[in-house]
């Protein structure tokens, strides 16, 4: 979702950098195709509402419910016998962890490769070994497992730092209690939409437009904290607002 909306800003940039032939509105027409009933299926029924609101003002077209069975050199063909034709194709089938997982010493893994754990990020067949992030099938809430998002690694990282002191101290480990945050989604320059949990009690709250905006800058600005410390953070924000006027308007992470 995020992609598309990049790329529909991106195209109009490149044309005012005295593209004088090219016409994004007539030679460039973007489609997202869903395999499920909606997009956005792991977030709320708002977050993918407003979604596909916005991306309809983009004017990209959203097809849901109509599996990809075939990619050829020109196009996709769908499971309903429909065919588009497409110079360019991106293909986001969701996560799946690698196949050497399955390899690990008879370790137990799901359909999608990943590790099965215990509440403790132990491995079912071997305690001593823990796995996190998307390479672990981590139990959750009413039968669902923890999200692959980066807040979820995010935590269990934080939580395996314990876990390692714990250990060397001869203390046994502590389940993982997941925190969901909320989902922001960017979708070009200024528009953005998600939900905020955990500040406010039992309930979520949801943002859009400049204010979602803000949280989702601030959101990478804590990824960049967490990767190389405060200062170094604060030394790029600093560089970035400096290079605003010169460095190009397209997202490049």
């Amino acid at each position: 979702m995020e992609l598309s909306a990049e790329l529909h800003n991106t195209i109009r940039i490149l044309a005012a950098y005295g593209l004088n032939q090219f016409d994004p509105e007539k030679q460039i027409h973007l489609t997202i195709v869903e395999a499920g009933p909606r997009i956005l299926a792991g977030l709320p029924e708002y977050l993918a509402k407003a979604t596909l609101d916005i991306l309809q003002t983009l004017k990209v077209e959203v097809m849901t419910g109509d599996p990809v069975v075939a990619v050829r050199d020109d196009g996709l063909d769908l499971k309903s016998g429909k065919s588009l034709a497409a110079d360019f194709v991106v293909w986001a089938a969701g996560v799946r962890a690698s196949a050497v997982l399955t390899r690990l010493d008879e370790l137990e893994t799901n359909r999608i490769n990943q590790l099965v754990v215990l509440p403790t990020l132990q491995t079912t067949r071997d305690e001593d070994i823990f796995s996190l992030g998307d390479c672990a099938a981590c139990p959750w809430r009413q039968g669902r497992n923890v999200p692959p998002r980066a807040q979820s690694a995010h935590q269990q990282a934080s939580h395996m730092l314990k876990t390692i002191k714990r250990r060397l101290a001869g203390e046994a480990p502590r389940p993982f209690q997941y925190r969901d945050f909320g989902s922001l989604v960017s979708l070009g320059t200024s528009e953005s939409v998600g939900t905020l949990m955990g500040f406010v009690s039992r309930g979520s709250l949801r943002v859009e437009g400049f204010v979602a905006k803000i949280f989702y800058k601030s959101l990478y600005k804590l990824h960049l904290w967490a990767l190389h410390g405060f200062w170094r953070m604060a030394l790029d924000t600093t560089a970035r607002i400096i290079r605003r006027q010169t460095e190009p308007k397209v997202k490049l992470h």
